[in-house]
């Protein structure tokens, strides 16, 4: 369903007849395993556990709101994408799904490397010990302090942007006497089917260099140029949430195209070529995300189709899964407000949280799913409508959902599959305190990220 927008915001309830939901599921006691990470379970007594420790606990040691990580999950999801695209292949885990120096430190002990698109990122990678030459260096906009910091690090790859981050990224590593590996980022003309705003491979939007009229191969030719740049392939990245690969295939097309331009002008075979990230979760029992060993599967036999067909030799190829390793092993656990059923419509459920923990509701649209936690129930579903305590109508975190009739004030309730981009977009609004990010693993649970305090949110007002 489209919705129109308001110069202040979405539009005002979205009131639809009755009848027009989907039918509540059979068992709302149910944890559906596609949304929920691996270790997700619910006890005899109808608490809802994770790593061996129930929310209840989780909640009385933690307080809420609070994002809950399941470590072996995260670990397990690492490893599968590792095994799946073997020894000749890179994953590189895009920190701006969820960054921590625990996380990193998890990406290092799993063998897996790291893109950062920020110098706040790249100080976490680095400051928790990620090797630098398996570190990336994304972004559109890069400042020539973000590209030293980088340089001097010794990062595996800066990935350029635009035909202004060449000549920065070259003269900042020729001044330091060095030569920096590079790959140049395309648009190669492909739109994923997804929310406009996370479409990237489109020409009409801020990243990367146009395939189309030879921009691209001009980019190339000026790197090539470069005696301290050290061109090592060609980046693509199509958009976020992507549940086939038909897109990649379009987009391998013609990259590989640009690599055999490379090959007869200049005569070099560049040996990687990076194919991005943005491959979907579940968000709901609806999604159907394809499994790693399956995504591997089709993305080099693309590639090696492709390269045969152009008589170059199969470039090592790299993938950058943020969302897909993070985005499944986490809930954000919320205690329930106040609750307000207005008759015929809906039933109002209000948290102790809201968009300041999970902005991707309103401003993507983003679908998600909830359970009652603290408890089972036996109770009929109602029609449901999860928000925050926010001073917005549009603070929304799960828009249209089935919890029990006896849902009350005290209770817990989970939104599954929050790990990607809920508390790296987090924010202070109506200076809201952030929540903590609690690992769970083995039956033991401990803060990797703190809760904010109110004296954090005071030091930076000096008055």
């Amino acid at each position: 369903m489209s919705r129109s927008a308001h110069p202040a915001g979405p539009r005002h309830a979205d009131v639809l007849p009755e009848g027009h939901y989907a039918a509540p599921p059979a068992d709302l006691n149910a944890l559906d395993e596609r949304v929920w990470s691996r270790t997700v379970s619910r006890g005899a007594n109808g608490v809802v556990s994770v790593g061996g420790v129930d929310v209840k606990q989780l909640a009385r040691e933690h307080g809420t709101p609070a994002y809950v990580l399941d470590e072996s999950d995260f670990r397990a999801r690492c490893r599968a994408w590792k095994q799946a695209f073997g020894p000749d292949a890179d994953v590189f885990y895009a920190g701006k799904a969820f960054l921590s120096r625990a996380v990193v430190r998890w990406l290092d002990e799993e063998g897996l490397h790291l893109d950062v698109c920020s110098e706040g990122e790249l100080a976490t990678a680095l400051s928790a010990g990620m090797p630098a030459e398996r570190i990336a260096l994304h972004g559109n906009n890069k400042s020539a302090r973000e590209i030293e910091r980088a340089v001097r690090a010794g990062v595996g790859r800066i990935v350029l942007d635009s035909f202004h981050e060449i000549v920065r990224v070259a003269g900042i590593a020729e001044r330091l006497g060095t030569r920096q590996r590079v790959q140049i980022r395309v648009t190669v003309g492909v739109e994923a089917h997804t929310h406009e705003f996370i479409a990237t491979a489109h020409e009409d939007q801020k990243f990367g260099i146009a395939l189309a009229d030879g921009q691209a191969a001009e980019a190339v030719r000026r790197a090539l140029k470069l005696d301290s740049l050290e061109l090592i392939g060609i980046h693509s990245h199509i958009g976020s949430q992507i549940f086939d690969t038909s897109g990649f295939e379009v987009a391998a097309h013609r990259v590989v195209g640009l690599l055999r331009e490379i090959r007869d002008e200049h005569g070099v075979e560049l040996p990687e070529i990076d194919l991005g990230g943005g491959l979907g979760i579940a968000y709901t029992p609806d999604d159907d995300p394809r499994e790693p060993d399956r995504i591997a599967v089709a993305l080099n036999d693309i590639v090696t189709r492709e390269c045969e067909a152009a008589g170059l030799a199969v470039p090592r190829i790299s993938v950058e899964p943020g969302r897909a390793i993070v985005g499944p092993t986490a809930f954000t656990l919320y205690e329930v407000g106040t609750i307000k059923p207005l008759k015929g419509l809906r039933t109002y459920v209000s948290v102790d949280g809201g968009m300041s923990d999970n902005i991707r509701t309103a401003l993507y649209d983003a679908r998600y799913s909830v359970s009652l936690v603290s408890r089972s129930s036996t109770a009929p579903p109602m029609l449901s409508r999860v928000v925050g305590k926010h001073c917005e109508s549009g603070d929304i975190v799960v828009r249209d959902a089935f919890l029990p009739e006896d849902l009350a004030p005290g209770d817990l309730i989970a939104v599954p599959a929050t790990g990607a981009y809920c508390r790296s977009m987090a924010s202070n609004y109506n200076h809201a305190l952030r929540p903590p990010v609690v690992a769970v693993n083995d039956g033991a649970s401990r803060e990797i990220v703190r809760r904010e305090t109110e004296e954090d949110l005071l030091r930076l007002d000096i008055g």
